[in-house]
């Protein structure tokens, strides 16, 4: 099964607050045991929401809004992408979560990917093929 860990968004990550050398180093750390147990797919953090934009679309009609975006505690900073057993192994990395990270106030959501069995006969064999194709899925 593959997970997402998302790091959430704090008043430093919008801020534009570049990580330290210790900060970077204990991250590359904790990845490297974490791939000891679980298959690493991806991770990378995100530039603040002041660099970014939404498209919003009401009636069909799309509307671009540009960053900073308020709610803080709703925006993402950063995400690993992990293949695992189960949520529960995730969730026994997620609380290993390097404490230097945040000043130790971190807050981490993990979400379960889809995977093709998982949208039933709607997901068909020729679409499973489409979605590969195009670089979409597992």
């Amino acid at each position: 099964m593959r997970f997402m860990i998302i790091r959430k968004s704090d008043a430093d990550t919008e801020a534009g607050v570049m990580p330290t050398e210790e900060l970077i180093s204990a991250m590359m750390d904790y990845h490297e045991q974490m791939g000891r147990d679980l298959k690493i797919l991806a991770g990378d953090g995100l530039h603040p929401s002041a660099k970014g934009a939404r498209v919003k679309f009401e009636g069909g009609k799309p509307m671009v809004i540009d960053g900073p975006f308020t709610e803080t505690k709703e925006l993402i900073a950063g995400y690993s992408l992990v293949e695992a057993d189960s949520l529960a192994q995730v969730l026994d990395w997620a609380k290993r979560w390097p404490a230097i990270c945040g000043d130790a106030n971190v807050e981490l959501e993990i979400r379960q990917i889809f995977d093709p069995a998982d949208f039933g006969d709607a997901f068909t064999a020729e679409l499973q093929d489409k979605a590969r194709r195009i670089g979409l899925g597992a």
